[in-house]
């Protein structure tokens, strides 16, 4: 086996057990032997975060997994983007994605995972953050051109936001311009069809096959 080989393997290896600094500096260290940044994103990253979601899914591992192997991507996405950006290439982005959770609701690690990942898979996802207003959510869809607006609820006595902020959409003549999905705790599929949305997500691994759907992309 050689060096490339070796660094392709264990950096795929530190993603999956999630060792931050230990992908960082395979990373580093795959790029100093000649690895094409794009291509690691598209083939060891991307595929490997696919993996995780699916282990996730099917609760071979748990929450604290998931969230190590999505910041040891995070960590090694942003220096391979650096080294993209410094080479004069750029990425190509699968879509725009306004994320964010939805007014008086304070939770954000579901948020943030769903951030890591559809980032990690190549989206440009814009976090308005927690306890978002419906104008916030409208704003930066405007702003940021978006292709999706993505809400996260996870309290019963913050769902009808999401009602709130979908129908601001409707009221400003907005509605059609948007695919509009939400998920989280306190959401499910029937509460997703009863105010129109898009569609729905129970996590972040189905947040991403969600997204690649509306937008017609090959999962």
């Amino acid at each position: 086996m050689g060096n490339s080989e070796k660094f392709r393997n264990d950096l795929k290896e530190a993603l999956q057990q999630g060792l931050l600094e230990e992908s960082e500096s395979l990373t580093r260290q795959a790029l100093a032997a000649g690895e094409d940044p794009l291509d690691l994103i598209q083939t060891i990253l991307v595929p490997t975060l696919s993996d995780v979601g699916c282990q996730f899914q099917e609760f071979e591992i748990f929450l604290p997994e998931l969230m190590a192997a999505g910041d040891a991507a995070q960590a090694a996405t942003r220096i391979l983007e650096e080294a993209i950006s410094a080479s004069g290439r750029k990425t190509a982005s699968l879509g725009t994605i306004v994320l964010g959770t939805v007014q008086n609701d304070i939770h954000d690690i579901g948020k943030n995972i769903v951030n890591t990942l559809l980032s990690s898979h190549g989206f440009k996802v814009v976090d308005i953050g927690r306890d978002a207003a419906p104008s916030k959510f409208l704003d930066a869809a405007q702003q940021e051109n978006a292709d999706i607006v993505a809400m996260s609820a996870l309290m019963t006595t913050t769902r009808p936001a999401t009602r709130s902020t979908l129908n601001l959409f409707v009221e400003t003549g907005s509605r059609n311009h948007y695919k509009i999905i939400i998920g989280g705790g306190c959401i499910d599929l029937d509460w997703a069809n009863e105010i129109g949305a898009d569609g729905y997500a129970k996590d972040a691994a189905a947040a991403v096959d969600l997204c690649k759907k509306l937008l017609g992309i090959p999962t």
